[in-house]
Formats: structure tokens, sequence, C-alpha cells
């Protein structure tokens, strides 16, 4: 059941939308730090406090405002006048979105609260990715637990859904990556992605894997041609998977009465 609450709906939407972008201001913490503190980097998502990645000075707090002290510093360092990277404010505000269309979609309920923490998780994973060719075991393992947990309250998902999704999210990456290495002799498919899809059915159960696979492989296949033909690699170019994971999760999430809609007329013909 929704909480109750007593103010303005438009105070409740700024209120969320500022959570959103502070949670993406911390969310750029962990994409820069968490991979370098995987590779033994002393700086961890936690320590030191937040500083330019040039000259390393420490941030003010008033420097260090979600979108905002991006365009009063007019997109450079105080301190020593380098570019900061679009990739910030971007996670911010691409947070503070799903925050809000998460309250238009759920209400302020609990299951708003569980999915703004697994978008975040998921928002991490799609620039680490990106950026690493790299999807986070102490992202995608803690994910798989949280999102089994929470079946037992979510008002979507049963334990079961979420059990199942676990099982066949996991079990059928993994056939595909094993059937691939057979047959080419190359790994086509990491492990992040299989425990990437883990997580996906643990939180939004097994009834999302079929949309969610056929959704991610078609994007990738549009994104792949243009890689093939950008980096003149053919079939050896490479390119991470889990953002189009990720797309296609946010997809089931936001618009599950359109894809039933979809899937009926082309796979259910009347």
């Amino acid at each position: 059941m929704p909480m109750e609450y007593h103010i303005p709906y438009y105070l409740l939407i700024a209120m969320v939308m500022v959570l959103g972008a502070v949670v993406g201001s911390f969310l750029n913490v962990v994409i820069l730090r968490l991979p370098a503190s995987m590779l033994g980097a002393k700086e961890t998502i936690v320590w030191p406090a937040s500083r330019c990645p040039r000259c390393k000075n420490p941030l003010a707090w008033y420097d260090n405002i979600p979108l905002v002290s991006f365009m009063l510093l007019r997109r450079r360092c105080r301190a020593c006048q380098a570019k900061i990277s679009w990739r910030y404010p971007l996670v911010e505000a691409a947070m503070a979105g799903l925050a809000l269309a998460l309250l238009l979609r759920l209400g302020l309920t609990l299951d708003w609260l569980i999915y703004f923490i697994f978008s975040a998780a998921l928002l991490a994973i799609l620039f680490i990715d990106l950026d690493h060719q790299l999807i986070p075991d102490v992202i995608s393992l803690p994910g798989i637990v949280l999102g089994f947990a929470a079946s037992f309250v979510l008002s979507g998902v049963t334990w079961v859904d979420a059990g199942l999704g676990i099982l066949l999210g996991g079990g059928s990456f993994y056939l595909v990556a094993l059937g691939y290495r057979l047959a080419t002799g190359r790994d086509g498919m990491g492990g992040g992605d299989i425990k990437l899809l883990a997580m996906l059915g643990a939180f939004l159960g097994w009834q999302s894997l079929p949309f969610i696979i056929l959704a991610s492989s078609l994007l990738g296949l549009v994104v792949g041609i243009g890689a093939m033909i950008r980096q003149g690699k053919g079939g050896r170019s490479v390119i991470p998977f889990g953002p189009f994971l990720v797309v296609a999760a946010w997809l089931w999430l936001f618009f599950p009465a359109w894809i039933d809609e979809l899937w009926h007329l082309l796979f259910l013909p009347q």
C-alpha cells in the first residue's frame, strides 16, 4: 500500500528528484573508483573525499552540489581549470529521472524504494561496463541476494518468480557462453553478464527474462554492427553486453503493459 503523506505532490516530486541526483553524485564516485580499487588502487568509494581527478584538490561542499555546481563552475575545476566530464551531470540527471519515473510508476511505496536501489545499481553497472568491460561482483552478487529477499515484500514478484529468475537467468546465459566457447574457442560472454542476468531475474522475476534476452540481443546486434563497421575488426569487435541488459531491464520495469501487448501481437496473434 502507498505510504501516507501530506505534502503537495509537486514538492514530493522535487524531493524525490533531489534524492536521485544526490545518489547519482555518489554513483559517480562508485563508477570512477570501484574498478580502480578492484585492481589494487588505494582509493575506495568512501576515501578520500571527493576531489578533482587531475589536480587532486579536495572539492568544497559548494563545488559538489549535484548538477548545480557543474553549471556554476562552467564545467571547470575551480583550482586547476581542468574540464569536468559531462559524465558527472549525466549520471546525476539520469538517477533523478529514474527516481521520478519510479514515483510516477509505483507511487511512494516500498516497491519504489526497492526499485530505486535496483536502478541505482544498474546505472553504476552500465557505466562501469562501458568504461572497463567489467561488471563488478561486488554489485551483482549482493544484488542477487537482495533481489530474492525483496521478493518476499514486492507486490508484483513472488519468491518463486525470483528464485526461478535467478536459476533460469544465470543458467541460460551460462549455457550460451559455454556453447560459444566450445564452438569458437573464444569467450563471447563474460561471467559478469551471467551474474547480471541472474540479478535481473531476482528483481523482476523469471517472466521478464524472454523479453530482456530478446531486447538486449536486438540492441546489441544493432550497436554491434555499427561497432564492426567503425572498428574494422569484423566478428572480433568487442562491445560490452551489460548496458543492453540494463536498458532492456528498464524497459520491462517501466513499460510492462506495452511490452505485454506487443508480445501478444507478435507471438500470440488471435
